[in-house]
C-alpha cells in the first residue's frame, strides 16, 4: 500500500487532520523561538555537522575505541549485524538472567527491530515506560512520531484507552488525572522490573559511556531499579569526545520541542556494584547507507523530529501513512535503504520545499536526498509504470518549446470548453479534489509578449581607449 493510499485514510477525519497539522506547527514555532534565542545557533549546526561528518569518515576506528573503553568499564559489548541478531542477543541476555519482566524506555532502534513482539512471543513481559509509548502499546499501534509517539491521538482517545486498560472513569479526559493514573500504574512495573532496556542518544568513544536524553526520567528509574541494563544503539550514535556532547545537547531539545535542554541527560558509563550492563551495537543496513555517497549524510540524524514538525506532507498525512519506524522526511530517506520496493512511494511524499533541510540541526540535505532517491527508484524500476511513463512524457514536452506551446493551447481550450465535472473528476484530476483550478487565460504569457511592440535596439558604439 502506497503512502498516498494510507494518507487518504488519515484524511477522512478532517477535524483530526487539521488538529494534527496545527499541533505540529505549534511545536515548530516553539523550536523557532528557542533557536532565535541562541545567536550562535547556526554555528552550532555547522559544528555538529562537521563532527558527524568526521565521525562517519572514521566510524570503524571510533567504534573500536568505544568498545575498548566500555569493556574497560566493565560493560559487556555485543555486535549485531541485523534486527534478528539484535533480538536474539537481547533474548539470550534476559534468559541467562532468568528474567521475565522488562521495563523499556524509548528506543526507536528496538522499534525498528520489532523487539517487543519478539520478546512477548518468547514469554517475556515488556512494558514501555515512556508515557506516549505506553499509550500506543496499550492500543497495539506503532509510534507515529519519533519524539511524540502518540501525537496522532487526542486526550479523549487516551481517556478511552486508559478506561479500557487502567480502569479510569469512563469519559475522563483531564490530562493531569490521566497522567497520574499512568504514573501509579508504571511505578508498580518499575519496582517489579528485572531488566531495563534503553535506547542511546549518543555514545562517546573516548569514555565508553552512553548518553540517554529524556523528559520523564523513566530511563533513569528503570535502569537504577533493575539489576541488568541493556542499551541498544545504532552504529551511527558514536561521537568522538565527551567535549563534543555539549554541541548536540544544545541542538537536540531546541530542535525537537523548543526546550533549552532535555529534563534528564543521563550518562551510563559502568554498572553499579552487583549489577550488569550490556551494550548492543547494531548495523541493520547502516553500513549499506554509509556506502551510498549520495545518502550517507542521513546517518548524521540525531532523531530530533524537527523535519517532521515542519513538513507540510507529514503534518497533513500522519506518521502511520509512512509505514516505517521513522516517518517523515528523514524516514523517507532511510526507508528505501532497508526495503526499496516496499517504501518506493515515500521519497515522493514531499513537496521538495526544503523546509526540512532548513531546520535540521546537523544540516542534512534532506530534500536533495529525497530528489536523488527518486532518480534511484526510477532507474531501478521501483515506481509505478503510470508514474514512470507520465514523467517520461512530460520530460519530452518540457524539452520542446514548440510542443510545450501547443500543449498549453490545448489545455487552455479544454479547461474552458469541458464541463467542470470532467475536469475535476477524481479519476482524471486527483489534484483538484480539494482545490479549484484557476480560470484558464485566453493566451499564454509567451503569446502576449510576442504581440507587444518591441523597443528599438540602439547600436552600441565601440569604446576607443584614450
Amino acid at each position: 500500500m502506497s503512502h498516498a493510499i494510507r494518507a487518504d485514510k488519515f484524511l477522512l477525519d478532517a477535524d483530526r487532520t487539521t488538529w494534527h497539522d496545527e499541533t505540529l506547527w505549534f511545536v515548530r514555532e516553539k523550536r523557532d523561538r528557542a533557536v532565535y534565542a541562541v545567536p550562535e545557533f547556526q554555528e552550532l549546526r555547522e559544528l555538529a555537522s562537521g563532527i558527524k561528518n568526521h565521525t562517519l569518515s572514521r566510524l570503524d576506528l571510533y567504534l573500536r575505541e568505544f568498545e575498548s573503553a566500555a569493556q574497560a568499564n566493565g560493560v559487556y559489548v555485543h555486535w549485531a549485524a541485523d534486527a534478528a541478531e539484535h533480538n536474539a542477543i537481547i533474548l539470550d541476555i534476559i534468559q541467562k538472567e532468568g528474567a521475565t519482566r522488562i521495563v523499556k524506555s524509548k528506543s526507536m532502534l528496538t522499534e525498528e527491530c520489532h523487539l517487543n513482539p519478539f520478546l512477548i512471543k518468547h514469554g517475556i513481559e515488556v512494558v514501555d515506560t515512556d508515557l506516549g509509548e505506553r499509550i500506543i502499546q496499550f492500543r497495539d499501534e506503532p509510534p507515529s512520531h519519533i519524539v511524540l509517539p502518540a501525537i496522532h491521538l487526542k486526550k479523549e482517545d487516551v481517556g478511552d484507552t486508559f478506561h479500557t486498560h487502567l480502569g479510569t472513569d469512563k469519559g475522563e479526559s483531564d490530562p493531569q488525572r490521566l497522567t497520574e493514573a499512568a504514573r501509579q500504574h508504571l511505578r508498580a512495573k518499575f519496582i517489579a522490573g528485572e531488566v531495563a532496556i534503553s535506547g542511546v542518544n549518543f555514545a562517546i568513544a573516548e569514555t565508553g559511556a552512553v548518553v540517554v536524553c529524556t523528559n520523564e526520567g523513566n530511563a533513569d528509574l528503570g535502569v537504577n531499579l533493575a539489576r541488568v541494563h541493556i542499551a541498544a544503539m545504532g552504529i551511527e550514535k558514536i561521537i568522538p569526545r565527551l567535549s563534543d556532547l555539549g554541541v548536540f545537547t544544545r541542538l537536540l531539545a531546541r530542535s525537537a520541542t523548543g526546550q533549552p535542554v532535555t529534563t534528564y541527560t543521563s550518562h551510563f558509563t559502568k554498572p553499579a556494584p552487583g549489577k550488569a550492563m550490556h551494550i548492543v551495537i547494531v548495523d541493520n543496513g547502516r553500513t549499506q547507507q554509509l556506502g551510498r555517497p549520495d545518502f550517507r549524510a542521513s546517518l548524521k540524524c540525531i532523531r530530533c523530529g524537527a523535519c517532521m514538525n515542519t513538513c507540510p506532507v507529514y503534518r497533513r498525512s500522519g506518521g502511520h501513512s509512512y509505514d516505517f519506524t521513522v516517518p517523515g522526511p528523514i524516514g523517507a530517506i532511510l526507508s528505501p535503504n532497508i526495503d526499496m520496493k516496499k517504501h518506493a512511494s515515500l521519497p515522493f511524499a514531499s513537496t521538495l520545499c526544503g523546509s526540512c533541510t532548513d531546520v535540521c540541526p546537523v544540516k542534512i540535505d534532506i530534500h536533495t536526498q529525497l530528489y536523488k532517491w527518486r532518480q534511484v527508484l526510477g532507474e531501478a524500476n521501483e515506481i509505478p509504470a503510470s508514474k514512470k511513463w507520465s514523467m517520461k512524457f512530460m520530460g519530452r514536452v518540457l524539452a520542446s518549446t514548440r510542443v510545450y506551446g501547443l500543449g498549453g493551447q490545448f489545455a487552455r481550450k479544454a479547461l474552458r470548453l469541458l464541463p467542470h465535472g470532467l475536469t475535476h473528476a477524481p479519476s482524471m484530476n486527483a489534484w483538484a479534489v480539494a482545490r479549484e483550478l484557476p480560470e484558464a487565460p485566453k493566451q499564454s504569457f509567451r503569446e502576449w509578449y510576442a504581440k507587444q511592440p518591441q523597443p528599438a535596439v540602439q547600436p552600441t558604439q565601440p569604446q576607443i581607449p584614450a
